[in-house]
């Protein structure tokens, strides 16, 4: 004889409840989640900004995205061509297009921070990696130079 009869044996295997799959959003959508909205803000570099309230431009410019974080306690602050986004500071991103280019819209309120990438993710992607190619064969060289020095200090009697 089983403890368990076949009945309560059975019902430890099912769900408690059905759980819906996570969101998947693809070009267009509204993001809520503090972290998806930090992930996305991350790969940003160069942006143009639009700053609105009550659907009036305020501000705008170009600048390069330095930090996003989430902290209740610190600013979004854009100055001097660069951004420091605190997720926090919104309620929800926006994703979507204006006039075919992709945009971030940061919502809060009244307040819109729309963001329009100028760089490209695929191209810096690209330019990084000859980046650090172009540093490994720099400092390759160096050390090698360093082990040319070594031995001739070595073959020398002074």
């Amino acid at each position: 004889m089983s403890a368990l009869s076949p009945s309560k044996a059975s019902m430890s295997y099912q769900k408690p409840f059905h759980q819906l799959p996570a969101p998947c959003i693809i070009d267009a959508g509204i993001i809520v989640n503090k972290e998806d909205m930090r992930r996305l803000l991350s790969n940003l570099a160069i942006v143009r900004y639009l700053h609105f309230l009550d659907g009036t431009l305020q501000n705008q410019g170009e600048g390069y995205v330095m930090e996003v974080f989430a902290d209740p306690h610190q600013s979004t602050v854009i100055t001097n061509h660069t951004l420091y986004l605190n997720v926090d500071s919104f309620d929800y991103l926006q994703l979507g297009k204006s006039d075919s280019e992709t945009c971030f819209d940061l919502m809060q309120d009244n307040r819109q921070l729309r963001l329009v990438p100028l760089s490209n993710p695929l191209q810096d992607h690209e330019t990084r990696n000859m980046d650090s190619d172009a540093l490994e064969a720099m400092v390759t060289q160096v050390l090698s130079a360093q082990w040319d020095v070594q031995i001739d200090d070595d073959d020398c009697p002074f």
